[in-house]
């Protein structure tokens, strides 16, 4: 077994590194989907979701190992000439329907906020769902995610037990900050925003990936999918952001709170 030799443990370690790195956004999506489940049920929803994904995603990689060719043939085209031309495999449809997802999502979230702020009501009201719905997205959206992680495993090792080793130490890791990362935002309400923005950025990234992986163009111009680089980039420019006008948001608070001493 390749997992037993020098360059199988070496392979794992990369493999570890690699889906925590892409794993990064999955359980951004966890943390905030999560907070629509009932709050007593929230970290039961967060550690059951992920362990049944967790399972499935094992399941995936033996069916996606053993069904490579045709997850990557094309399932039909569309072909209108100058304006949008397509070539459409399960992989590229699986991605689009995720970005799409996403995206929605994260507009849905950014929007019921602002409505939140305007009306002056709480959370628990009429955006909260059922454990059984939140845990059923948590699954779902973590087998979009797994998609391009196990397609990108297999491009260091197609060893089965290497790939599902991997999968499940970073199945811990993810245990083990869900918790963590759900509490922070809860903590620091100002960041939810910006996760939501990432989110937001994740969706288009998925967007890009399908549609390059469709080799979709539109009015000839090919559809190309953004680079990890690029992504990264972003969210440190919203991270920092965010950390600028926090401080300088607590600035103004204390200039206000100075002047108002002064006058009294």
């Amino acid at each position: 077994m390749e997992l037993f030799t020098l360059s199988g443990l070496s392979t794992l370690v990369m493999l570890v590194i690699l889906q925590a790195v892409l794993g990064f956004d999955n359980l951004l999506y966890i943390s905030i989907e999560s907070k629509r489940a009932p709050e007593e049920k929230q970290p039961f929803v967060r550690r059951l979701g992920i362990g049944l994904a967790v399972g499935l995603r094992v399941v995936l990689l033996f069916v996606i190992i053993s069904l490579i060719d045709q997850v990557q043939t094309p399932i039909f085209s569309i072909l209108f000439t100058d304006i949008c031309t397509a070539e459409f495999t399960l992989h590229s449809l699986i991605t689009l329907v995720g970005g799409i997802f996403i995206l929605y999502t994260a507009v849905k979230e950014i929007t019921h906020m602002l409505v939140i702020e305007e009306v002056g009501e709480g959370v628990n009201g009429k955006g909260k769902k059922s454990t059984a719905a939140v845990i059923f997205w948590i699954v779902l959206m973590n087998l979009v995610f797994s998609f391009d992680s196990i397609l990108s495993a297999m491009a260091l090792t197609r060893d089965f037990w290497t790939m599902a080793i991997a999968i499940l130490i970073s199945g811990a890791m993810m245990l083990w900050l869900a918790d963590r990362v759900a509490e922070f935002l809860k903590r620091n309400r100002m960041y939810e925003v910006l996760g939501l923005f990432i989110l937001f950025i994740v969706g288009i990234m998925l967007l890009g990936e399908g549609g390059h992986l469709a080799q979709l163009t539109l009015f000839t111009h090919p559809v190309t999918p953004m680079a990890k680089s690029t992504f990264y980039f972003s969210i440190g420019v919203l991270v920092a952001i965010d950390l600028v006008q926090s401080r300088y948001r607590k600035k103004l608070l204390a200039q206000r709170e100075q002047e108002l001493h002064g006058k009294a």
